[in-house]
């Protein structure tokens, strides 16, 4: 009896070995549905791709809500939970509503397959890759085994990264979480999909510096007024124009090549190529000095991903798989 203890403590040491190695937390591991619900992964890829089909400005939501779900409480799910002072309700998550319908779609169609075996936090990691893949980007594995929070405040977001960052604020918030400037640049990269309300540019085209009537010099001059008419000046703040301007809607590395021509819509995400730090690994992701571009982007995307989806991870007996993914069981 001693010597099968023994081997058991053996086999989990080994297990979790072998987790670290591949970088990922203790807990998790690529497959952990495997034996338990199957088709998870299937069943979480098809309902983001019907959802996409009948309203594409998912995908973009899908991918910003993991990021927004990872930096406050951990990877727990904690991002959709209703009520009046849930993290939901957060200025910084209020554009992500077309998105939780489709998390909440899958999550019925799982514990109908696998009841109260698949957490609401794996089904936010999953659907971020599957929304890559979507868009024309590379996908990844991703490991599972989360479980989810019980916990969920709005007054807990105040540390997500703001349009209004400057470089040094954004390497540190992401280093909090154990995150590199790598990392930074690479995961600011999925603002090659999706959208931003005008409340967050206008004030870079039209009071640079709390200077009335001037704009950010950083705008390329034959870029401002494209922007300009995109975002009038006494316009509607809350219309949403494409963050990675004439390629919205594809996975791909022309918002890097934006910001190297000045033509970033943020003037957080400019800032990026100005600072010498975080330009290097733009300039790597655009091919300077040979390679692949798009693929070399596309698999950091993915490492970075993985490395994000460990912050603060519930597992094991922690947390708890819940019935709805709106509500704590």
């Amino acid at each position: 009896m001693a010597n099968k203890a023994v081997l058991v403590i053996l086999v989990l040491a080994l297990a979790m070995a072998a987790e670290t190695a591949h970088g990922y937390a203790p807990g998790l591991r690529v497959g952990f549905y495997k034996r338990t619900c199957p088709r998870a992964e299937d069943i979480v890829r098809s309902t983001v791709e019907s959802h996409f089909q009948m309203n594409p400005v998912v995908v973009p939501k899908l991918l910003r809500m993991h990021f927004h779900d990872c930096f406050v409480q951990g990877c727990d799910g904690s991002i959709l939970i209703d009520g009046d002072k849930a993290e939901k309700t957060a200025i910084p998550n209020l554009s992500l509503g077309p998105a939780f319908p489709v998390i909440d779609d899958a999550k019925a169609k799982l514990e109908a397959a696998c009841p109260g075996v698949v957490s609401c936090a794996d089904i936010v990691a999953l659907a971020a890759r599957d929304s890559v893949v979507l868009t024309k980007g590379l996908g990844w594995k991703v490991p599972t085994g989360r479980r989810d929070g019980r916990v969920s405040s709005a007054s807990d977001t105040s540390n997500l990264p703001s349009p209004f960052d400057s470089v040094d604020v954004q390497k540190q918030k992401f280093s909090d979480f154990g995150l590199n400037t790598h990392d930074l640049v690479t995961l600011l990269g999925g603002h090659t999909i999706g959208t931003v309300a005008c409340q967050f540019v206008t004030s870079r085209l039209y009071d640079f510096n709390n200077t009335v009537g001037a704009s950010d010099p950083a705008i390329n001059p034959s870029f401002l007024p494209k922007l300009k008419a995109l975002c009038p000046q006494n316009g509607d703040g809350t219309k949403r124009i494409f963050l990675d301007n004439g390629s919205g809607n594809m996975f791909d590395t022309s918002y890097f090549s934006n910001l190297k021509n000045g033509r970033g819509v943020l003037g957080s995400d400019q800032a990026l190529y100005t600072d010498a730090s975080t330009r290097t690994f733009i300039e790597r992701f655009l091919g300077v000095g040979g390679g692949p571009s798009s693929r070399n982007f596309g698999l950091q995307f993915g490492k970075s991903m993985v490395r994000m989806g460990d912050i603060g991870v519930k597992t094991g007996v922690n947390g708890e798989i819940r019935k709805v993914c709106t509500a704590f069981n």
